[in-house]
């Protein structure tokens, strides 16, 4: 079945339905689950909105890595960001943060989404020409891989008018439209969004906040438990690929390919979510410290207390302590002896 929805086309054929009502199948049992977990979604919160953050300045060129993030958060209230990087994390940090406390308040409107590009940009004094303000020249979405390569993802609204009237337009759809369902217009509304590039810079990383914030204000508030930029970072090529082949035919385009693409990483997602909740080793009563010690052995497994305390800027007697603490727990295991000995997830 074809339908035309804001100046798009979508076909939805019974697979795709098929996986949109997975994802609401999850969403209806989800306060049953959240109950059941109660204390240890405060721990995955953690982890996923470090994740988060990492994965979704990675995915814009940004080298650091999850651990260096945590680190990174942790020294926010009492360091001034120098490093690119570091000004780009702690941007997406407090925008993500505001996003999770108020989302249930934020209007979706021009001037909230300006709002959130100012928290995004607030740390970079490069960004003060263009924070929260829509672009003035004219910009194109690059894909930038590991190896410095760039290419060309498409070309996007022109600055002026041409953008200021595709935004109006977005939201103005985006409260009329009372016959699509929340999913198929989150997607919808990322994708437009993502076409239009209406700021000079920060557009994928806002994308991914807005995606974020209309899957909380619809009632999806499991998004918050699991790292959905995870999940983009990890299939990084494909969600380039997906967006220059869709959106080359615009404007009209046909954009199954895309929300195709979308659900499909939602309902990793919310598999993964499940396994993590059903494997049985997340701890209601891990400090900041062990959860931090934790996620770092996660994505070191076999590392040393030393490295631990390096890398995580901890004193090591406090690191030893903590990771006794995670083993009689049954968090963690210890593997060798003396020197040897390294940590692994259970």
């Amino acid at each position: 079945m074809s339908v035309h929805i804001h100046t798009l086309q979508l076909d939805l054929g019974m697979q795709l339905i098929t996986q949109l009502s997975k994802i609401d199948r999850f969403d209806a049992s989800w306060e049953t689950i959240e109950k059941r977990a109660g204390a240890s979604l405060k721990q995955l919160k953690s982890i996923a909105t470090v994740r988060s953050v990492g994965a979704s300045t990675r995915i814009e060129g940004s080298q650091m890595s999850d651990d260096e993030v945590a680190v990174l958060i942790e020294k926010l209230s009492v360091s001034k960001f120098e490093e690119r990087d570091e000004q780009e994390v702690i941007g997406y940090f407090e925008a993500l943060d505001t996003i999770a406390e108020n989302y249930a308040s934020i209007n979706i409107s021009e001037s909230q989404i300006k709002n959130l590009h100012k928290i995004l940009m607030a740390h970079g004094d490069k960004d003060a020409w263009h924070r929260g303000n829509y672009k003035q020249v004219s910009n194109a979405v690059e894909a930038n891989f590991l190896d410095g390569t760039k290419q060309l993802v498409f070309r996007t609204a022109e600055p002026g008018i041409a953008t200021q009237d595709a935004m109006m337009q977005l939201v103005e759809w985006y409260y009329s439209d009372k016959e699509t369902i929340p999913l198929v217009k989150t997607a919808l509304f990322v994708y437009e969004f993502l076409s239009i590039h209406p700021f000079q810079d920060g557009n994928g990383r806002l994308s991914r906040l807005l995606g974020s914030l209309l899957l909380l204000q619809n009632g999806y508030s499991w998004i918050q438990y699991v790292s959905f930029e995870h999940e983009i970072e990890n299939r990084k090529s494909e969600y380039y690929k997906v967006l220059m082949q869709t959106q080359r035919n615009r404007p009209g385009e046909n954009i199954t390919e895309w929300l195709v693409f979308f659900v499909s990483c939602l309902i990793n997602i919310q598999e993964q979510l499940l396994a993590k909740l059903a494997d049985g080793k997340i701890t209601k009563s891990l400090s900041q410290r062990e959860q931090r010690i934790l996620f770092f052995i996660q994505n070191h497994p076999g590392c040393s207390s030393g490295e631990v305390s390096k890398k995580l800027e901890l004193a090591l007697p406090t690191v030893k302590k903590s990771l006794t603490t995670l083993v009689e727990n049954g968090n963690i295991t210890k593997e060798g002896r003396g020197k040897a000995t390294g940590y692994i997830m259970i």
